[in-house]
């Protein structure tokens, strides 16, 4: 059964990421394009005061849009479409599952949100993620390390107030233990971001020797434009996989279902 399970979820996370590829190919790539714009610009800027030589580009800008941006979200659905199967798995172990059609659909939507928080949203608010042109090449490992540092965290801490709320369920009862939980989650991750350091890149102004501004800084509304729909697409691919996930388990867990209370009729 667990085996049906993760090939389905490996089915969600691959119609997730094609939807979020279209998203992110639809919407973002026009905002990327200005991205570039600016980086291009301000390249010409730098060369012209002698302070910057551009490096060549080992992959075109069309190729990373399409097969690059493709590959990447691809490989990133089906292994979030995986994993997704397998934290199913175990919950649904846990709680015991039911008889009900309904319920391992609405455990599948619950541990979407739940993932799509966990992972994506809490590091996005501490580290959101930048379009080109924001960040310093050297400093690219350094950011992507806390980055991690933070989806770990979150994760880990995630998992914690889902233990913590299970201790104190029959103590408080299943509300104000899930309450507490998600209490304490922000209390702790809270205090993560805060020992975490802060990364900020966005180039300023550039000047002359006589402080001269001879380039703007980056674009506010582009660097906005470009989170939110990062997000957009994450939140594209969370859902689809928590939705068709939980229609085709539904289908599976709710056809054994069936098959078992047969064979206990004609019993």
């Amino acid at each position: 059964m667990e085996k049906r399970l993760i090939a389905r979820g490996l089915l969600a996370g691959l119609v997730g990421a094609v939807l979020a590829f279209l998203f992110a190919r639809l919407f973002a790539e026009p905002v990327i394009g200005r991205a570039i714009a600016y980086e291009d610009g301000r390249t010409e800027a730098e060369q012209a005061q002698g302070v910057h030589e551009h490096g060549t580009e080992l992959f075109t800008r069309g190729v990373q849009a399409g097969v690059g941006l493709g590959f990447g979200v691809l490989i990133f659905g089906v292994a979030m479409g995986a994993l997704f199967a397998v934290l199913f798995c175990v919950a649904y172990g846990r709680v015991g599952g039911s008889a009900e059609n309904t319920a391992p659909r609405l455990l599948s939507v619950q541990l979407a949100a739940g993932a799509f928080v966990a992972v994506y949203l809490v590091p996005f608010v501490k580290y959101p993620p930048n379009p080109p042109a924001v960040g310093q090449s050297d400093t690219i490992g350094m950011r992507t390390g806390w980055y991690l540092v933070m989806v770990l965290a979150s994760v880990v801490l995630a998992i914690g107030a889902l233990w913590l709320a299970q201790r104190l369920t029959a103590r408080l009862g299943a509300r104000d233990a899930g309450l507490l939980a998600a209490v304490a989650y922000v209390v702790v991750i809270a205090v993560v971001m805060v020992l975490l350091p802060t990364v900020d890149e966005t180039p300023e102004p550039l000047r002359d020797a006589s402080g001269v501004i001879i380039y703007p800084g980056f674009p506010a509304d582009v660097l906005y434009e470009f989170r939110m729909l990062s997000l957009g697409t994450q939140l594209v691919l969370w859902a689809t996989i928590g939705l068709v996930f939980s229609t085709l388990a539904g289908r599976l867990l709710g056809g054994r279902a069936e098959s078992g209370r047969a064979s206990s009729i004609a019993a």
